[in-house]
């Protein structure tokens, strides 16, 4: 215990020696916040060691915003940002401009036929079908694939990507700082003048996606059917990836519909951090993104998840290697006691000597992995806290979800010792460390409490609001949000083999 504690002192003395160069006052003086006149607000960072910078694009919409019927298409849209503009992508807009028009208006008439229910022809529904897929084909002859990525790349681009999740949709790349206003222009166009080019062929990829990740996966559909089982008003009950009859039917004019909607300035939020000079990109910044035209920022008008009043289970029987889920309502990202749940999320489930793992893991030897943590699908409405258990061979859900109901009771009847909770603050302390530690984390961290509190400088409190928490603290809200009738059950229990199956 003494060597024990030792240790504990050099790193807690190791961290404050780290966080003195790191701290929100160190930032404060290398950190700006533009907020152009159309709404759109960068969080530009200086830091001098190389010449390169990275960005972080957070658009405030993800598939919670997907309209009924048309889920996926923030998802989709996400995908559409990489296909160019009219001088991106195409070689001869004015006549891809009216193909795509074409297409849509066959696409128009091949859905509305498909989708009656009393007078539907299967022959026209055919022929309606060939003509749209014609238009596409003479559409198709003036795309130049992959052009905006090719010219990322060709100007040193690292790590283009994007990501679309429940809460919003995140695009990020990395440039020598050379290219900074090449990086403006590009950006800015793709969210001034998006093209639906290519929009059916790629919504056949998204397609593709959901059948591998979810239908073909035992795991990814009972995660599915267990996040629609836990939430009944919340729109974090519907897929990122989106249903498959609304893949099957949602048209690029949707997508733009949704662009016109979300993408907008006074909804996104830029984070820039590396080797830049704020007074000289500024103006950059000013003459590229200001040309997007203002508008006031979405109302958001998504249902409230009523308290849920019984345990929900959700059996998926598969010849599949058995999984355990569970999770248990919580409030969103405001709530006062957030603070809370990340650290008892540490506590259970921060490497080798969480609670979970030394439990189910090393002691016990029931499951190949066990966790427990806050956040899922998203942060900005109330979520779940969620377990996880991956039962060891000859061992069962039943046997893994006792033994995480044995520690969430632990939390409820015995505080946790004060260098357990003293750890806790201690990594997590580390963990912003880490989070600062290259420009590309540090534009996603800057932007993401921008967005979510309006001041990036929570980022440093946040930690702050740790360090309060209390052993108290810890059992009230386990007491508090760990009970069955607040509790949803997910298991996949493994069919036997069918007879006459090759094995």
């Amino acid at each position: 215990m003494k060597c024990l504690t030792a240790k504990l002192v050099f790193a807690l003395l190791l961290l404050s020696a780290l966080l003195s160069a790191q701290d929100m006052t160190s930032f404060e003086k290398r950190v700006t916040v533009k907020t152009l006149p159309n709404g759109l607000t960068f969080v530009i960072c200086q830091r001098h060691e190389a010449p390169v910078f990275s960005f972080y694009t957070i658009v405030d919409a993800g598939s919670s915003q997907d309209p009924r019927g048309r889920t996926g298409l923030a998802h989709m849209f996400e995908h559409m940002a990489f296909k160019g503009t009219p001088t991106i992508g195409t070689t001869d807009w004015t006549a891809e401009k009216v193909a795509l028009e074409k297409v849509e208006k066959a696409y128009t008439a091949y859905i509305d036929e498909r989708e009656k229910r009393v007078g539907r022809e299967d022959k026209k529904v055919a022929e309606l079908q060939k003509a749209w897929k014609d238009t596409i084909a003479e559409a198709n002859k003036y795309v130049i694939p992959n052009q905006f990525g090719q010219i990322v790349e060709s100007a040193g681009g690292e790590g283009l990507n994007a990501q679309t999740s429940w809460d919003s949709t995140d695009y990020m790349y990395s440039l020598p700082v050379n290219k900074f206003e090449l990086w403006a222009y590009l950006e800015s166009e793709r969210f001034l003048h998006p093209v639906m080019r290519e929009f059916y062929k790629e919504r056949d990829v998204v397609v593709e996606e959901r059948r591998m990740r979810t239908d073909s996966s035992p795991i990814g559909r009972l995660i599915e059917q267990f996040t629609a089982e836990s939430f009944t008003a919340s729109p974090y009950h519907r897929p990122t990836v989106g249903y498959y009859s609304d893949l099957q039917t949602f048209s690029a004019t949707d997508a733009e519909h949704f662009f016109h909607q979300y993408y907008i300035p006074s909804n996104m939020v830029v984070g820039v951090v590396g080797d830049i000079d704020p007074a000289k990109a500024i103006p950059v910044l000013e003459k590229y993104f200001a040309r997007i035209p203002s508008a006031s920022k979405p109302i958001d008008e998504t249902s409230v998840e009523p308290p849920q009043n019984s345990e929900r289970v959700v059996k998926l029987t598969d010849q599949s290697q058995p999984y355990y889920l569970e999770g248990y309502h919580r409030p969103d990202y405001l709530n006062a006691d957030d603070a809370v749940y990340d650290v008892i999320t540490d506590l259970l489930s921060d490497g080798r000597t969480s609670r979970l793992y030394r439990s189910l893991v090393r002691d016990k030897k029931i499951a190949l992995a066990a966790a427990g943590f806050s956040g899922f699908p998203g942060i900005k409405y109330s979520h779940l806290f969620v377990f996880y258990a991956l039962p060891t061979s000859g061992h069962t859900t039943q046997e893994v979800g006792d033994a995480i109901h044995a520690e969430i009771e632990k939390l409820k009847t015995s505080d946790v010792s004060d260098e357990e909770l003293q750890m806790i603050k201690t990594r997590e302390k580390a963990g912003l460390i880490r989070k600062l530690g290259s420009n590309e984390g540090l534009a996603n961290e800057l932007a993401e409490y921008q967005t979510r509190y309006g001041d990036w400088r929570e980022l440093f409190k946040s930690v702050d609001r740790i360090d309060k928490v209390s052993k108290a603290d810890i059992r009230r809200i386990a007491n508090q949000i760990f009970t069955e009738n607040n509790r949803s059950v997910a298991y996949i229990q493994t069919a036997a083999p069918q007879k006459g199956a090759q094995q």
